[in-house]
């Protein structure tokens, strides 16, 4: 108790015996534990994305998919002092090389891919090979068996997001390689999307999981289904937006994990608003920039930045921008948490 001014000085004496004993007076650090109302945990920053590649490309003539298990620039919020991007979300570019394979495993974390460079290839997730556009977003659930593999003639790039940070905070990271390379095929490419992506659902067959049963979510249509509701007037705060569902809930496609895609059209700036969530965007289409607090970042195709929680954010596109974005709301809205307000220019 010695660090910061004590509001009781008179009582330090006492404050030594219990610090002793591994314990702390709470009405001196009341306002660390139950404050009026959050900070934000990290700072905006943008991560261009030809530079970042720059990056990624000399790692591949350098390390083998093989050799790295997988390939990953992950992106490291400047304000903290571990990975991730923001406090509860893990972010990080990802390659495999034509011809490649980054050997299956799975892990506690729930992850997605958002695709950001190919001309062909595949994440196989639990026995299903999703196959992998410019845009597509894939998910990889809790627990489940996946690997990667570059059947092209050019890099096949992705951007990774996974709950990485909260399964840790609560002590429950666990991880498991596959005997082989890659997993055993089990149904047909993009089966699910079958299955479960058209308005229908297999009848008497149950998905008894906490995550949405469409492991794939093609670009194409769900830009299709974008501007087909890009009409009349943009709402204030997001333009045009829609949420990747879970079709069985119309939940989000993850439990901690919640994603969106996001259309603003060319002048258009969204009126500023903050929320509890940690958001990270990635623009698909378009230029424009973003205004996260006190910072200002200009954005173009497939860069990369975050807006920490609490955080002021308002969005200008330069030209007509569709943005790609995954944040931790999904966990915050299952444990009652969420919370998010209007705030003034």
């Amino acid at each position: 108790m010695q660090e910061r001014k004590l509001k009781h000085p008179a009582l330090a004496a006492s404050y030594e015996r219990i610090a002793k004993l591994s314990a702390l007076p709470l009405w001196e650090i009341m306002g660390d534990v139950v404050g009026d109302a959050p900070s934000p945990m990290g700072v905006p920053h943008l991560w261009p994305y030809a530079e970042m590649r720059a990056l990624l490309m000399e790692a591949g003539r350098q390390i083998s998919a093989a050799e790295a298990e997988r390939r990953v620039l992950a992106l490291k919020n400047p304000a903290l002092d571990r990975p991730g991007i923001s406090q509860t979300l893990f972010a990080g570019l990802q390659l495999v090389m034509p011809g490649e394979i980054a050997p299956a495993h799975r892990h506690a974390a729930g992850a997605l891919r958002f695709v950001l460079e190919s001309d062909g290839g595949y994440s196989a997730v639990e026995g299903e090979r999703c196959i992998m556009r410019r845009g597509d977003l894939i998910t990889t659930p809790s627990w489940t068996w996946h690997d990667h593999e570059n059947t092209g003639s050019g890099p096949l790039i992705w951007l990774d997001g996974l709950d990485v940070p909260i399964v840790n905070f609560f002590g429950a990271r666990f991880g498991e390689d596959h005997p082989g390379d890659q997993q055993p095929i089990l149904r047909p490419d993009d089966a699910s999307v079958a299955r479960w992506g058209s308005g229908l659902r297999p009848d008497g067959q149950r998905h008894d999981h906490p995550w949405s049963p469409l492991l794939s979510y093609p670009y194409e249509r769900s830009r299709a289904a974008l501007m087909a509701c890009a009409t009349g007037t943009p709402d204030p705060r997001h333009g045009f937006r829609m949420v990747y569902a879970n079709p069985l809930d119309g939940g989000h496609i993850l439990p901690t994990i919640a994603a969106f895609l996001q259309f603003l059209p060319a002048g258009f700036e969204t009126a500023p608003g903050r929320s509890t969530e940690s958001i990270v965007f990635v623009a698909v289409e378009g230029e424009g920039v973003a205004r996260i607090g006190d910072v200002e970042l200009a954005f173009a195709e497939n860069d990369v930045f975050v807006a920490p929680n609490w955080s002021p954010i308002r969005l200008q596109a330069r030209r007509d921008v569709v943005l790609f974005s995954f944040s931790d709301r999904a966990a915050q809205q299952r444990l009652g948490i969420w919370r998010e307000e209007e705030t003034a220019h």
